[in-house]
């Protein structure tokens, strides 16, 4: 009998290769603080599961992130996006959009040799309200956590997150 397949976290060149490659400028990715959401500070989660099922991995922006990778991904104009972020506190239609775009592409972060096939299966934008297993999952140990800088857009948390 075959040992269960494992999800493996991504490293940080990982991560900043893809994003780069998808916002089609160079991404600033440093280790951060761990993302998670407080009464002050919403995050979106993307939720990836595998084809059984299964929630394998979990991909928390706090909001400026959030807004940032969508905005550069659309090509929004910076100024737009930030006051979003800065005098609204959420994320328009468009740039949640851009988000779960984002977000879908990020899975293939997962997809690597020896690993599940993970796919996103929702997008909770900041302010929705999570499930309580989902909100259990964001303390996992096992994680990364990075500082991404969106150039001409801003800077943010993002953490990935597997069981």
């Amino acid at each position: 009998m075959s040992a269960p397949l494992t999800v493996v976290l991504p490293d940080a060149k990982a991560v900043k290769d893809m994003l780069t490659g998808l916002v089609g400028k160079p991404v600033g990715v440093t280790p951060g603080a761990p993302v998670t959401p407080t009464e002050r500070s919403s995050v979106s989660v993307a939720v990836y599961v595998s084809p059984s099922m299964d929630v394998n991995a979990l991909c928390v922006m706090d909001l400026g992130l959030s807004a940032y990778s969508g905005g550069a991904l659309a090509l929004l104009p910076p100024g737009g996006v930030q006051d979003a972020v800065e005098e609204d506190g959420e994320l328009t239609a468009m740039l949640t959009e851009a988000l779960h775009e984002v977000v879908n592409v990020l899975s293939a972060l997962f997809n690597v040799p020896g690993a599940p096939h993970s796919r996103l299966y929702r997008l909770y934008a900041p302010g929705d309200e999570l499930p309580a297993d989902i909100a259990g999952m964001l303390a996992a140990f096992n994680r990364l956590d990075l500082a991404v800088e969106v150039p001409g857009y801003g800077r943010g948390g993002l953490s990935l997150v597997v069981p």
